[in-house]
Formats: C-alpha cells, structure tokens, sequence
C-alpha cells in the first residue's frame, strides 16, 4: 500500500491528485501547520528528518522529493500514461517542465514570501523580483497560449508538477496578467481526478474558490 504523508497547503496535494489521475489505490496521514508561523510540525520530522512533505512510501521505499515521487509513481505505475514516449520531442519537453516547476517557476515566488516578512527593508530587492517574475511568467505565458497542456497534446505528470508553483501564484494575483497560465489553472482545478484529490487532502487554499 502506497501512504503520502501530507501537509496541508503543501506541495503535497499534487502528489495526492497524481495518484487520482493513475487510479492508485493509496493511504494518506495529514499533518497541519502550526495556525501561526505556517510552519509543519514536528511529527514530520519523525518520518523524514527535514520535516518536509510530501513524503511518500511505498513498501520499502520511501521518497521525499515531489518531482522525484512524479517521476517514480508514473514510471511504476503509469502504464505508458502521464508521460510520452522516452526518445520523443514531447518527451524532452516534459523532462524540462517536470524539473523547472521546482528549479525556476518556485524561485521568484519564494524570493517574494520570504522577503515580505521584511518590511521596508526588502525594498532594494523588489526591482530585481520583479524582474524575475515578469521573466519566468511571460515564458510560462507564452509557451502556454494556444496550448492545454505543458507537454504534448494530453495531461502529463509536467502538468502536475507546474500546478503548485501557478496556483501559488494566483493565490498572490499574479496570474491575472497571464491569461494563458490562468486558463490551464482553470482547466485542471475541474479535472475529476483533481477534484478527487482534494476531498482526500482536505482544505487547501490554492485549490478553487468553491472548494
């Protein structure tokens, strides 16, 4: 049997809608973060020792790293789906996507949670987050108009993997300029499976607005 350790509001949840999307039968033990630092708790730490989520176990194994967990679950339980074929241009593409939701997309949004806790002494580095923002989001943009899906022309586990970062970033209004990017947010939130996902994670504040 397959558990995720989840935390809510978490990058976990794309974990959980993964495993929807394959029809995996799976078990998930929530934690929730503390109501005010957002931080998880301790009792994470017992499972990994960097207190993160998501974690996953699968027998023996057991992995922490989001876009690997992606990457093992389609390989092992995808049946040729969620992925294109090894060797195929759609395949590159969804090897980039798959790692640039965590090496590019998280980075300017992270660069402006933390240093919004600064105050006004963040100031001198807003033009340069700014930058990054504009960069990476007209990009996304740009490769995202006329398309649905990151890579190729079906739902992939890129697609799983750029939901976190994008939904993070409409929960901070920065979408509202990249009409594209808010489309596919759209699109996905009304997925079955995506939907499924949520009732078993429970609230998460990226999700849609009724949910």
């Amino acid at each position: 049997m397959i558990t995720v350790h989840h935390l809510n509001d978490s990058r976990s949840q794309r974990i959980l809608w993964l495993l929807e999307e394959l029809d995996v039968e799976y078990e998930v033990i929530r934690y929730e973060r503390d109501a005010a630092t957002r931080l998880a708790p301790d009792a994470l730490k017992e499972i990994h020792p960097l207190g993160k989520s998501p974690v996953l176990a699968d027998g023996e194994l057991q992995l922490h790293e989001s876009g690997a967990i992606t990457d093992y679950l389609i390989r092992t339980y995808g049946a040729g789906t969620l992925a294109p074929e090894p060797g195929s241009a759609e395949y590159e593409a969804y090897a980039e996507w798959l790692h640039y939701a965590e090496g590019s997309a998280m980075l300017p949004l992270l660069l402006r949670l933390y240093t919004g806790r600064l105050g006004d002494a963040a100031a001198p580095l807003m033009p340069r987050i700014d930058s990054e923002t504009e960069n990476h989001f007209s990009f996304m943009n740009g490769e995202m108009t006329g398309r649905e899906f990151f890579a190729g022309s079906d739902l992939t586990g890129a697609d799983i993997m750029m939901s976190f970062p994008l939904e993070a970033a409409r929960a901070r209004g920065i979408l509202s300029a990249y009409p594209a990017l808010s489309g596919f947010v759209e699109r996905i939130q009304a997925r079955p499976a995506y939907l499924r996902a949520l009732e078993k994670g429970g609230h998460y504040s990226y999700g849609p607005a009724t949910a």
